[in-house]
C-alpha cells in the first residue's frame, strides 16, 4: 500500500523531534542542566553537557532527516539507555519508573529503525536509490 511508505518517515519525525527539542532545551538551560548531571554523579559535568545536546539535537535532527538513520538510531538507543540508567533508576518513585520505561521504549523505536533502514522519504534513501530499487526488484 502506498500510504504505508510514508510510515517510517512519520515515525523518525516523532522519535526525532523530542530529541531535538531536548537538545535545544539544554541549550538555554546550561546551568541547571550540568547541575543535574553532577548531582547524579556523571564525571566532567561540561563535557557531558556537549555530548548531550551533540547527540539530542543533532541525532534528532539527522534522524528526521533520515541521513544515516541506522549509525543515528543506534546512538540514540545507546544514549536513552544511558540516560535511564543514569537518571531515572530510582525505582521507588513511580515518576522515575515512567522516564526509565519511556527511555526503553524510545530505545526499542530507535533499534526497529537500525534494523530496517531510514524508509523511502529519507537522506539515505536518495543516496541509495538505485541499490533500494534492484533489491525492491528481486524481492517482487
Amino acid at each position: 500500500m502506498i500510504a504505508t511508505r510514508y510510515l517510517p518517515f512519520v515515525g523518525r519525525l516523532m522519535i526525532g523531534l523530542p530529541f531535538s527539542m531536548s537538545g535545544l532545551g539544554k541549550l538555554v538551560t546550561y546551568g541547571a542542566t550540568t547541575g543535574m548531571i553532577s548531582a547524579v554523579g556523571l564525571p566532567f559535568p561540561p563535557l557531558a553537557f556537549a555530548v548531550a545536546v551533540a547527540v539530542e539535537l543533532g541525532g534528532g535532527l539527522l534522524l528526521v532527516a533520515g541521513y544515516h538513520a541506522r549509525s543515528v538510531a543506534i546512538a540514540l538507543a545507546v544514549f536513552s539507555l544511558a540516560t535511564a540508567l543514569s537518571f531515572h533508576s530510582n525505582f521507588a518513585d513511580q515518576n522515575q519508573m515512567i522516564h526509565f520505561l519511556k527511555n526503553v521504549m524510545m530505545a526499542g523505536g530507535l533499534l526497529q529503525i537500525a534494523a530496517f533502514g531510514a524508509g523511502a522519504l529519507s537522506i539515505d534513501n536518495r543516496r541509495n536509490g538505485s541499490e533500494l530499487r534492484s533489491s525492491h526488484a528481486v524481492a517482487a
